[in-house]
């Protein structure tokens, strides 16, 4: 990467979207009210855009048509990137709540603002507690509002799929709700895990369509399917 792209990045990119994040987390925080508005989760996708318009990644998406209206779902995708969640965030055509990993919670500010939205923050290392959290993200699946869950539960080292853990399709099994596998491309190239500076690749977001656990036999053989389709 140019040295000219870089100092962009940090001197340019990086500003804005620091003073953007807080400026969006503080207006979460105000309106925990209104967490489930139209209007606060615009604010919020625009964010979630403004990450990609000024690091120049383009994203497409196919698939928008299987979302209906008014109906809550248990969104799974493969997990990649950090890109991964602004991808999600800002193209994803409905009001959902993350369940993330406990340390997100604890950023100054911007953790209060992921509560403050109605995000759930998993405490994985202890078993009682990560119960605990699936009984709250269930509460908030009411009214079209839906989950978007990483069953993988971390970023990939290598780009390729990791195992699934069995946490989302236990809620969408519990709660009769339909899952909608994601498959995000691109991710991994723009921004993996280890890099400390962005690259202009494309993303590319489809959204399959919705899925009744109920129709197989087991959780395994749902995992399973749900994971193939993703995979591809």
């Amino acid at each position: 990467m140019s040295k000219i792209k870089v100092l962009y990045q940090y001197l340019i990119a990086l500003p804005i979207l620091v003073a953007l994040t807080l400026a969006c987390a503080i207006i979460t925080i105000l309106c925990i009210p209104w967490k489930n508005s139209w209007w606060l989760n615009a604010i919020q996708r625009f964010w979630a855009k403004s990450f990609c318009w000024l690091y120049f990644v383009p994203v497409s998406v196919t698939g928008t048509e299987h979302v209906r209206k008014r109906q809550s779902y248990v969104f799974v995708s493969n997990h990649q990137s950090i890109f991964d969640i602004f991808t999600i965030y800002g193209w994803l055509p409905v009001v959902f709540k993350w369940l993330m990993k406990k340390e997100v919670g604890q950023i100054p500010l911007v953790g209060w603002a992921c509560k403050a939205a109605g995000h759930i923050c998993v405490d994985r290392g202890h078993a009682k507690a990560a119960m605990e959290s699936l009984q709250a993200v269930e509460k908030e699946l009411v009214d079209g509002v839906s989950t978007v869950i990483f069953p993988e539960g971390t970023r990939s080292e290598t780009g390729e799929m990791g195992r699934f853990k069995r946490g989302a399709f236990q809620i969408a099994w519990d709660l009769g709700l339909p899952i909608i596998p994601i498959r995000l491309e691109g991710c991994y190239e723009v921004m993996n895990r280890h890099a400390k500076t962005v690259t202009s690749h494309p993303i590319h977001m489809t959204i399959f369509p919705e899925m009744d656990l109920h129709q197989y036999a087991s959780i395994e053989e749902a995992i399973e399917q749900v994971r193939n389709i993703i995979k591809g």
